[in-house]
């Protein structure tokens, strides 16, 4: 019988990732996030990373307690800085009315595709030895 899993350190953690699986079953656009919705995909995005680094040490040192430590204060950073984003994202809303977000959503989705081109040529050259 087929299965599948999420995993997760926090029920919100796991929530996002069962949304983001159903959006792809439901063929909805990602690109249409809500700023607060990239925010919390890149914090955990970021926490995952940091997952696969202390994954990736030699077993004494994932074991240490500086890296644990080290892992645990990049997850108290990465969701202190969510939750003062998505605080100031709050604020801007409620003083505007929610423009100046759309505006800037509108802007973010074209600097992200200029940034993503610039890294795929990155990755290109880099992929090519040059």
């Amino acid at each position: 019988m087929p299965t599948l899993s999420f995993e997760g350190e926090t029920h919100a953690e796991i929530v996002i990732k069962v949304r983001r699986w159903l959006a792809s079953l439901d063929g909805e656009d990602e690109s249409t996030l809500s700023a607060v919705e990239a925010i919390e995909q890149g914090a955990e995005l970021t926490k995952d990373a940091l997952r696969i680094i202390a994954s990736a040490a030699p077993g004494p040192v994932a074991q240490s307690d500086l890296l644990k430590g080290l892992t645990n204060m990049g997850y108290k950073a990465t969701d202190a800085t969510k939750e003062a984003l998505v605080g100031g994202l709050d604020s801007i809303e409620e003083a505007t009315g929610g423009s100046v977000v759309r505006q800037v959503q509108k802007a973010g989705r074209r600097a992200a595709y200029e940034m993503n081109a610039t890294i795929a040529r990155q990755l290109l050259k880099s992929l090519r030895g040059g």
